[in-house]
């Protein structure tokens, strides 16, 4: 397939028999709403590497061609993909070198070098993650792996909707709306892939923290735009800069809106998981439950699926949480 044009829904099935052997198929759990509705959790923080950033990762590397795969992969990331990167690697026998921001969770650095992977820190604010995976892909000979800008990737994550859209189907149900957690836009593009071609109805909604809603504000503006900081939300999972080019294409015409929540929503909704479904969540994987709980997007009367995307959370963010 091409990885500079957006996947189809025959690239999203065929990464699905490629990662069965690997992935787990999470499930979706009822969500029992305040506002009323029929709503299910799509747990992601239960796929390997505790998030939906192994689906992508793992169909990406396993169409490198074979002859390449010595030289290893490089990628950037402020930890899920660099997780999902680094176990898929280490199951295709390729070495991995992750670029990863020196204010990541303490977490997310120490699982990815516990895969395998090299490890090497840069200034999120100053320094430019891109440009040093270049550098290093091309000193090495290594594949880069976008965390999102590759459609390799975003068929990978596309199997979130293509396991949306059965499993609820197998229930005689359709999602009115699905709610995704959004940073560069490879989860959204592939999950609305998904659902263009099989549930053709169900409308899909961009959840972002608070002054990081580079794709709602692109939705709405009809074109990319971009954020105006790097930092400062503890959703470090959503911080993309804008939204990447390959999954715009299908997500400007699929997504119908974006959503906003603040840190603060964003870690009642991590208690909320916790204390309600038993559930870790990171506060990146949960803004989109933040934006059910807090009535962002209506939910009486309807069948409504909010993907919680990651659950890679310090001890003290999760207590944090708790204590509120």
């Amino acid at each position: 397939m091409r990885f500079d044009t957006p996947p189809a829904i025959d690239d999203i099935r065929a990464a699905a028999v490629r990662l069965k052997p690997h992935a787990v198929r999470t499930p979706l759990l009822p969500v029992p709403l305040p506002g009323g509705g029929l709503a299910f959790a799509k747990a992601e923080v239960l796929q390997r590497t505790g998030s939906f950033k192994f689906r992508g990762a793992f169909n990406r590397l396993s169409l490198i061609d074979p002859a390449a795969r010595s030289a290893g992969v490089v990628a950037c990331s402020s930890g899920n993909h660099a997780q999902g990167v680094a176990a898929a690697a280490a199951i295709l026998g390729m070495p991995a070198t992750i670029v990863m921001p020196s204010d990541a969770p303490a977490v997310k650095v120490a699982r990815t070098r516990e895969l395998g992977a090299a490890v090497v820190l840069y200034d999120r604010a100053t320094e430019d993650r891109e440009a040093i995976s270049a550098e290093i892909a091309g000193r090495t000979g290594a594949t880069f792996v976008h965390p999102y800008n590759d459609a390799g990737v975003i068929a990978g994550q596309g199997t979130v909707g293509l396991e949306i859209a059965e499993d609820l189907s197998a229930q005689g149900l359709a999602a009115d709306a699905v709610v995704v957690c959004v940073s560069g836009g490879g989860l959204i593009g592939g999950v609305a892939a998904a659902l263009e071609a099989l549930s053709p109805g169900t409308a899909v909604h961009a959840a972002e923290p608070a002054g990081f809603d580079d794709y709602g504000r692109s939705i709405a503006a009809g074109e990319r735009v971009a954020n105006a900081r790097a930092s400062g939300s503890i959703c470090d999972a959503l911080l993309a800069p804008t939204p990447g080019t390959i999954g715009w294409e299908i997500g400007r015409r699929r997504v119908v809106s974006g959503v906003s929540v603040t840190d603060e929503e964003a870690l009642a909704a991590v208690a909320f998981a916790a204390r309600t479904l038993r559930l870790v969540v990171e506060p990146g994987g949960a803004v989109a439950l933040a934006a059910l709980l807090t009535g962002k997007i209506e939910t009486a009367g309807r069948t409504v699926v909010a993907v919680l995307s990651g659950g890679n959370i310090d001890d003290a963010m999760l207590t944090r949480a708790l204590s509120l």
